[in-house]
């Protein structure tokens, strides 16, 4: 069994156990959270889809919240002595998925 759930802008294929790193959610670690959009969910080989499976939710508990590796932004312009540095770390929230209902 496993469903495909949007959270952040962005299209997760999840399964029961499963571990994924997700945009910031803004909840605490070890706290429950309730994925409503649910776009597709595959339970015993039939197939239920639609822009919200209705009845569908996701639920899983917060691992932890964290930030990834910094990354380096450069910019510049060749032979015009204009360069621009700078650095970001994306937040996160590491998610373990426990149930799908469908």
């Amino acid at each position: 069994m496993y469903a495909v759930i949007v959270t952040g802008g962005k299209q997760f294929k999840v399964a029961e156990g499963d571990t994924i790193y997700v945009e910031k959610l803004g909840v605490e670690d070890g706290a429950k959270v309730t994925f409503d959009n649910v776009l597709l969910v595959e339970k015993d080989g039939s197939v239920s889809t639609g822009s919200a499976v209705s009845g569908a939710k996701v639920q899983g508990t917060v691992v932890k919240t964290g930030k990834q590796k910094k990354i380096m932004v450069f910019k510049y312009k060749a032979k015009k002595n204009y360069r621009r540095r700078q650095g970001h770390r994306q937040p996160y929230t590491k998610v373990t998925i426990d149930k799908i209902e469908a």
